[in-house]
């Protein structure tokens, strides 16, 4: 596992709930790929190759837009590290959930 994301996507929304129901189709999305996540209040981790991350950081936005946003943002945090592999999410924060 040579990258890690924390992307954060923000669709335009007429209300909370809609907003609600378009980044819960995201992070559906998310959950489908099989990778490695952590769902976060303001964000979403997620773990695996950074070609395959960059895709699904990508492929957020068109979620997003299909659920029926007419516009979305993203704030995107990346590290990458080409030659090993980088601090986990379980490394992070599991001290944090016990």
């Amino acid at each position: 596992m040579n990258a890690s994301v924390a992307i954060q996507v923000l669709p335009c929304a007429s209300n909370d709930e809609e907003l609600i129901r378009i980044v819960d189709e995201v992070i559906d999305y998310i959950k489908s790929t099989g990778l490695n996540y952590y769902v976060g209040p303001c964000e979403t981790a997620i773990e695996g190759d950074y070609d395959e991350l960059m895709d699904i950081v990508k492929e957020c936005q068109h979620i997003a837009i299909r659920a029926g946003a007419p516009s979305v943002a993203a704030y995107v945090k990346i590290n990458y590290k080409p030659e090993g592999d980088v601090l986990t999410i379980e490394k992070k924060v599991t001290k944090h959930h016990r």
